[in-house]
């Protein structure tokens, strides 16, 4: 791995370079930025993915949604479309990008556009939509050309970008300077239990501006729902909280998987198939429940084939238990509606949700803060 970081290092001090020269031009206002009527809340992250952006990006719109009529803005990576899409009922992951096609079928009330000029998209959002009150951006730290109102910058708890070089001997998109240009920043993918000591060592090392805010989130996984629709009525929440003591209770921890299914037990074998950075906390979160985990894992991003599709159904086959399922996550689940999916694997496929948690007791500061900015801002008063 050290031979491979040298190898890379001068293509990364040039990028870096480059990098370095457009911030500064932008920071001294050489090229111009431009803002909207509405305020305009930047989630995104200096490294290259990995850091939580539509699980965050989902709980900022859950906080808006009730008061406020809310858009989601992305430039929809690796959709097959290019320039302005607006989501609608006909659209598709292949069309919009697999992480706006998932806000889009959990927040239908938000909408959801997808353009790689923010600034043309914005302006096209409020010419279609003129009663909106906010636009959360996702993925759009490094996108100077608007100006946002508010920014929040993640960071993956393994893997602070204070520990990180540019591309691609590393991950980071721009150094890591450009922090300072975040008004919160947050530490995400935490154990819940992370102690005080260790909080406080990552806010030394990441040292926040004294107009920034810190905070660390976690990971809640919620219960596993069919991918292609509703399959039986008694489906039981599987995917809660451990107990205190670490320990799984067998009896307590079980699901109804079909009409026709046994109960979901430490027996069951459970198959992942994943195409996220980090599948891995995944894995362990479903060690929990079943003795019997396999995997099938694909790059980030990657659109199953029906290559892929037959190696999933050999790998299904080849459990040798009476009980078995295929566990995906949400933004996997985007992805498998579009793909050549095995019929007969269908009604056993589940998507496992997450939900993000603030922790150190601030996520009410969290949310009053997120509240506020919009409220102050908006063109309503």
């Amino acid at each position: 791995m050290k031979f491979l970081f040298y190898l890379l290092l001068p293509f990364s001090i040039s990028y870096g370079f480059v990098v370095f020269v457009r911030n500064f031009l932008y920071d001294r206002k050489v090229l111009k930025t431009e803002t909207v009527s509405v305020p305009t809340i930047c989630i995104g992250n200096l490294t290259a993915g990995g850091t939580g952006k539509t699980p965050h990006t989902e709980f900022v719109l859950s906080i808006l949604n009730a008061d406020y009529k809310t858009a989601m803005l992305s430039r929809g990576y690796k959709r097959k479309t290019k320039g302005f899409r607006l989501a609608d009922a006909e659209t598709t992951a292949l069309c919009i990008g697999d992480e706006p096609f998932q806000i889009h079928a959990k927040f239908p009330e938000t909408t959801v556009a997808v353009d790689e000029k923010r600034v043309r998209a914005a302006n096209f959002l409020l010419n279609k939509k003129p009663d909106l009150d906010v636009i959360v951006l996702d993925d759009a730290f490094q996108y100077r050309q608007l100006e946002y109102g508010l920014s929040i910058l993640l960071t993956d708890y393994s893997r602070l970008y204070t520990r990180d070089f540019y591309l691609p001997s590393g991950r980071l998109r721009e150094s890591k300077s450009g922090s300072k240009r975040a008004d919160i920043i947050i530490v995400t993918k935490c154990a819940e239990n992370i102690s005080p000591t260790e909080m406080l060592e990552i806010q030394q090392e990441i040292n926040p501006q004294q107009n920034q805010e810190l905070y660390f989130s976690t990971y809640e996984y919620r219960n596993l729902k069919p991918v292609f629709g509703e399959i039986a009525d008694d489906f039981e929440e599987i995917a809660g909280q451990a107990r205190n003591d670490g320990k799984t209770d067998n009896n307590a921890r079980h699901c109804r998987i079909d009409p026709q299914s046994p109960k979901l037990t430490h027996d069951t074998s459970i198959l992942i198939l994943a195409g996220i950075v980090s599948p891995q906390p995944i894995v362990e979160h479903l060690k929990q429940y079943s003795s019997h985990i396999d995997t099938l894992f694909f790059p980030d991003h990657h659109n199953f084939s029906e290559k892929d599709m037959a190696l999933l159904q050999k790998k299904y086959n080849s459990l040798n238990t009476s009980s078995k399922i295929i566990v995906v996550t949400e933004k996997d689940a985007a992805r498998v509606l579009s793909a050549p999916f095995p019929e007969e694997l269908k009604p056993h496929t589940f998507a496992l949700p997450i939900e993000v948690k603030i922790l150190n007791d601030k996520e009410k500061i969290f949310i009053k803060k997120i509240q506020s900015y919009v409220r102050k801002n908006s063109r309503n008063g």
